[in-house]
């Protein structure tokens, strides 16, 4: 099974539900809310400066497709779509990357919705503090929000995958190449 580069961390594509020329988009280990995505280069890139133009125009083309789809299938009324562009804006995975994540008025965020971008925050320091101390994929670093099976994950990305054509989900041979 082929895998997909996110800095460090390999991915399965077993959790990647879509794939344009040159970004990939796959589901959260941890997500804030059900939904909670992203989408990311397929070329492993740090910063958005180090995006060359086309592969910026790719990047939010596919998160405008996704999150479009994502907010339909989620029934969000809006979405929080953000990108933490360095370690002092909170990146730690150190590959660009796009968080979306659909917003209601009953989500855990609705009253207070500045506590997104801490629990994004939160999300990103636990992951790589998971991923090197463990030398992998983390464990449970957090009570409140437990880290999904790899087979939820692929049912997850299996059920998006479905909402797009076929020739936007991995095709069998991008799923070997990766």
């Amino acid at each position: 099974m082929a895998t997909f580069r996110f800095g460090p961390i390999a991915l399965s594509s077993q959790q990647v539900f879509h794939i344009s020329k040159l970004s990939f988009s796959f589901v959260n280990l941890k997500p804030l809310v059900p939904g909670h995505v992203l989408v990311a280069p397929r070329r492993v890139v740090e910063r958005l400066k180090d995006l060359s133009d086309e592969e910026t125009a790719d990047l939010f083309l596919c998160v405008r497709t996704v999150s479009t789809l994502v907010e339909k299938e989620y029934a969000g009324e809006s979405l929080t779509v953000a990108v933490q562009d360095g370690p002092y804006s909170g990146q730690t995975i150190p590959h660009v990357h796009v968080h979306i994540i659909p917003r209601g008025r009953t989500d855990p965020f609705a009253k207070d919705n500045d506590r997104v971008y801490s629990a994004i925050e939160k999300n990103e320091k636990d992951l790589e503090k998971g991923y090197y101390e463990r030398g992998g994929l983390p464990g449970n670093l957090e009570v409140e929000r437990k880290p999904r099976t790899e087979e939820d994950m692929a049912r997850e990305a299996t059920r998006l995958r479905q909402l797009f054509s076929g020739e936007n989900g991995p095709s069998e041979g991008e799923r070997e190449s990766g």
